[in-house]
Order: C-alpha cells, then sequence, then structure tokens
C-alpha cells in the first residue's frame, strides 16, 4: 500500500504526468560516489591472497590480490600508481559485497 499519498510531476518528452512515490523509492539507499582511492570488492568471495604489503609502491595493473568468487579466482589489479596506504582484509576472509579491501593514497 502507499504510504505516501502526495501526487508527484514528473515529465517524460515534454509531457507532464503526476504519480505516487512508492515507500520502496522512499526508503531506497542514496547513490554516493565511489572514492578513487579504495578498491572495493564487487562480488562477495574469499582473500586467496596478498601480494603487496603496507606503505609498498605499486605500478597501474600490478595485481595487489587474489580474490575467489564462485570457484573463479579473480586477479584485482591497482587502478593507478600509487601508494598502499591500508589493508583491510587477510588472507582467508569471506567478504561481502561492497567492501573496502585495500585503500591507497
Amino acid at each position: 500500500m502507499l504510504e505516501n499519498t502526495e501526487l508527484v510531476d514528473f515529465a517524460i518528452t515534454a509531457r507532464k504526468y503526476k504519480t505516487h512515490l512508492t515507500t520502496k523509492y522512499l526508503q531506497r539507499k542514496p547513490w554516493v560516489e565511489p572514492n578513487p582511492n579504495e578498491i572495493i570488492s564487487y562480488i562477495p568471495g574469499t582473500i586467496v591472497k596478498i601480494f603487496v604489503t603496507e606503505g609498498q609502491a605499486v605500478k597501474k595493473d600490478e595485481v595487489v590480490l587474489m580474490l575467489e568468487a564462485m570457484k573463479m579466482q579473480n586477479r584485482i589489479k591497482m587502478p593507478f600508481d600509487g601508494k598502499i596506504e591500508k589493508i583491510n582484509v587477510k588472507e582467508g576472509d569471506k567478504i561481502p559485497k561492497n567492501t573496502v579491501m585495500i585503500e591507497i593514497f
């Protein structure tokens, strides 16, 4: 059942309409701009191997860790040249989606 009975205006191809907003829409998680200095997991999985240490300088496309998901080993690469600030996971950790694995500076 719709809790919000107020009609909201919106336009599609120069035509105006009125609609009710659903509770699910009103309670949705707001979008947050991704931080380019964080390597996050886009899928849940297990950390198999970490190839870097905190404070280490790493070049772009160098493999920083191995994440196993659905029996596949995914090589997580460095997005740009930088230095490892903090490693938030350890080998053997089972992590959910959107976990910050490594922080870069």
